[in-house]
Parts: structure tokens; C-alpha cells; sequence
């Protein structure tokens, strides 16, 4: 999935709704693996950390399920 539109729309001035309910997977281990391109402590990528807070709740969802689908493929989960 391409996030640069969606990136772009929101910096454009639409004010996005901030969603609470889906808290964040970070743990407060961020180091940026430079081989995997994801965060050692949370296996998110740079533009789902970024973006974290201002995504809608579906997002933030589907962000966790790649997440768990990345620990599977690495072997974590």
C-alpha cells in the first residue's frame, strides 16, 4: 500500500480525527533496524510510526495486523 497520497491529503490542511481507542504498539525500545527497515521494539515501519496518531482506527487495526504478520515471518510470534 502506497501512503504517500494519503500523507499528502492530510499535510494539505485536512484536520484528521484523532482516534484514541487503538493504543499504540510502541514499547519504548525505538531503535530503526537498518536491515529489516522496521523498529526493533514495536516491528513497525517508519511511515506506520510516523502516521500512528493520525490514523483512523481501521488503519491503526490493520497496522497491528501486519505487525503480527511480520513477527510471524521473522519468527517472534
Amino acid at each position: 500500500m502506497n501512503e504517500r497520497p494519503r500523507r499528502a491529503r492530510r499535510r494539505r490542511g485536512e484536520k484528521p480525527v484523532i482516534d484514541r481507542t487503538v493504543p499504540s504498539p510502541c514499547v519504548g525500545l525505538c531503535t530503526l533496524n537498518s536491515k529489516t527497515e522496521l523498529c526493533d521494539g514495536c516491528y513497525r515501519n517508519m511511515d506506520e510510526i510516523r502516521e500512528w496518531i493520525i490514523m483512523p482506527r481501521e488503519e491503526k487495526l490493520e497496522a497491528l495486523g501486519a505487525i503480527n504478520a511480520r513477527k510471524v515471518k521473522l519468527g517472534i510470534a
